[in-house]
């Protein structure tokens, strides 16, 4: 793949994998503009969404480096109070930081489970209308509206601490949705939160602990796919932009965070509407 292509995918993730304006959904227009400027794009529409995915989850690997480094604190926390309640004596294991840090860990695991699974099947299945700019104009549109409103008229009172078992299911199952791109990941589980009442840091916050979940597994599914393939110059393609995409992301991470402090999910609400809007007139004019 030429290699201005791999830093536009790389981009392209890193800036918009975090903010609740769905990266899934700017990828897919991305390949289908690069796939219509290419002379030599693969005719087997199969190979090519093999090809594209594998890109897609490269880049979303990078972005998981970046969480990890930007929230290395909180992770430290939360794997110190797994392994002390797991090897601990009986004082450490009832220490507040370390109950802290495990239900953290159960919770995001919790989280999580819904999404793995329906991402396993989904990547078994592989459904080509799922990458549609059609379906991708309809979700940006529809959950731009559910962010509204739910930062709209939910209360803002619980902190990230405050998560419970229950809240973090129905944040999880909620992830789901986010397998249709143009959901947004992020933007679908931060409309969650906020409408169980968690402040818009606190929704971002938890939102970006279940991307490591989320990516690792779909990043353990495109190495497969990459050792399988036997294409080294995939391989190469896909940590070029893995590279890129950290940089980006851990960006795009510390803006959003210092955004959210003080303001709420107006403008993004407002870009994925028009991007929706203009979408669907170009699809169905």
């Amino acid at each position: 793949m030429i290699w201005y292509y791999i830093l536009l995918y790389a981009l392209i993730q890193g800036m918009t994998e975090f903010l609740p304006i769905s990266s899934s959904g700017h990828l897919i227009l991305a390949h289908e503009w690069v796939n219509g400027q290419m002379q030599n794009a693969a005719s087997d529409e199969s190979a090519r969404w093999a090809q594209d995915a594998i890109i897609d989850i490269a880049v979303h690997v990078g972005t998981l480096f970046s969480v990890l480094l930007y929230f290395w604190r909180d992770f430290f926390v939360i794997a110190r109070g797994v392994i002390l309640s797991a090897f601990g004596n009986a004082q450490l294991r009832g220490s507040e930081d370390v109950t802290q840090g495990r239900n953290a860990a159960f919770y995001i695991i919790l989280a999580s489970i819904p999404v793995v699974i329906a991402g396993f099947m989904l990547h078994k299945w592989q459904p080509d209308w799922l990458r549609s700019p059609e379906v991708v104009a309809w979700t940006t549109l529809i959950f731009a509206y559910a962010l509204w409103l739910a930062d709209r008229f939910a209360p803002h009172k619980l902190d990230v601490g405050k998560m419970t078992w229950k809240s973090a299911l129905i944040v999880g199952l909620a992830q789901v949705l986010a397998l249709i791109p143009g959901t947004s990941r992020s933007g679908i589980t931060m409309t969650a939160a906020r409408g169980l009442g968690y402040t818009r840091e606190a929704a971002a916050k938890f939102s970006l602990f279940l991307s490591v979940v989320a990516i690792s597994g779909a990043g353990l599914l495109a190495g497969l796919d990459v050792l399988k393939s036997d294409n080294a110059q995939l391989g190469i393609d896909a940590a070029l932009a893995a590279m890129i995409s950290f940089v980006a992301g851990y960006v795009a991470i510390a803006v959003m965070i210092k955004w959210l402090k003080n303001h709420d999910f107006t403008p993004f609400v407002l870009y994925r509407a028009l991007l929706g809007l203009v979408l669907l007139l170009i699809v169905y004019l």
